[in-house]
């Protein structure tokens, strides 16, 4: 059982107690009996219920809780259920977030071999694979090299860390400089860091660029951790930053057959109001309409986000070569590009979106291969 989640039975009167480290408090009985593990109410595969959680009586009561040993505990419950609960299974659900790497906020010093992986050698190694998910899951970005250059191979590599969503520019889209183009990023001018499609519901929540041709010496990629500069924000103005949280702004996109608007905060948070990354895009938002004072506090928040976002002590900035692909989470990683010439040669990449969940599914699944071989050795 981990060691940060610890059980105490007291027998009477029955009770559980779950002290996490920080503090003790008492499991109420309705969260256990909900929780049963018995074979006749869960369906083995599935882990369903077999029977509605939601028709418990509302007064339910423990009757009798005692140790069978130091991970198992025999609880009998005031509807006549009698179980043997594996506590560990407890912990387990408690500590779902640990079966994944933690977010780590970075700067320019990245090292950038920590995210640079071989795709012909991620579709031949499951541990290598795994490894790059756990980069990605990390950093909120990698770089795959050896990725062939033939059309359409962008969506062969989001098959294989998640699922690609169809947006009005199709399953993928290609950019290349194109005076006609319905968005500035088909154009040849510098692209500040920014996050993709702010305007639709949902968001994309990841972003795969995947380079074809590069015949130019400009255009470089540029990709900042909204993490990290959020942290510098928050230091510096915490209720300009607490205005961006918490005050939805409106975005907009527009061109001859299409017109997307939604609206949502600047900074983008969990459930427990930890930032996960930002909606930010200069070119679609639109300040929010409150009283002038807070307008003013507002537009210096947001200024001073775009300030630190171009900060080159925040800023990774590499050409992204012919066979190389760089996949990111669009909310948290925010990219740009700099300026290129179109009478040096050909600039020629694809795009296309996930949804944000594949990587996490496609790691959770492999941990769960490791775990199962190893228990099988």
């Amino acid at each position: 059982m981990p060691a940060h989640h610890a059980f105490v039975i007291h027998e009477q009167p029955p009770s559980i107690m779950l002290d996490d480290g920080e503090q003790s408090r008492k499991i109420s009985p309705l969260w256990l009996r909900e929780r049963t593990q018995a074979p006749d109410q869960l369906e083995p595969m599935t882990q369903q219920r077999l029977f509605d959680s939601h028709a418990i009586d509302v007064a339910l009561t423990l009757e009798s809780a005692t140790w069978i040993d130091e991970s198992h505990a025999a609880l009998a419950f005031s509807d006549g259920h009698r179980e043997t609960y594996d506590l560990r299974l407890l912990a387990s659900e408690l500590n779902d977030n640990a079966t994944f790497p933690s977010p780590e906020p970075w700067d320019a010093s990245l090292n950038q071999d920590q995210v640079r992986f071989d795709w012909q050698r991620i579709q031949e190694d499951q541990a290598y694979f795994r490894a790059s998910l756990d980069a990605y899951l990390r950093y909120g970005y990698i770089v795959l090299y050896r990725v062939p250059t033939d059309p359409e191979h962008i969506l062969q590599v989001g098959g294989y860390y998640g699922y690609v969503k169809e947006t009005n520019f199709g399953r993928y889209f290609e950019v290349y400089s194109r005076p006609s183009g319905n968005d500035l990023a088909y154009r040849s001018v510098a692209l500040g860091p920014h996050t993709d499609n702010p305007y639709r519901n949902p968001v994309p929540g990841i972003q795969l660029l995947h380079c074809l041709v590069n015949e130019t010496t400009g255009g470089l990629s540029t990709l900042v951790d909204s993490l990290k500069v959020l942290e510098q924000l928050r230091h510096e103005t915490p209720e300009g930053y607490a205005l961006l949280k918490t005050i939805p702004v409106r975005f907009r996109f527009v061109d001859a057959g299409t017109e997307l608007i939604s609206h949502r905060t600047m900074i983008q948070t969990d459930d427990e109001g930890h930032p996960t990354g930002v909606h930010y895009s200069p070119r679609l938002d639109a300040l929010p309409l409150l009283p002038d004072d807070q307008v003013r506090l507002f537009h210096r928040a947001r200024q001073r986000l775009g300030q630190l976002f171009s900060d080159p002590a925040y800023e990774v900035r590499f050409a992204l070569h012919a066979g190389e692909l760089m996949l990111f989470d669009n909310s948290r990683v925010l990219h740009g590009r700099t300026s290129y010439e179109t009478n040096e040669g050909l600039r020629h990449l694809q795009g296309c979106y996930l949804d944000t969940d594949g990587p996490r599914e496609r790691f959770a699944s492999l941990m769960k291969h490791r775990d199962s071989i190893e228990e099988v050795a």
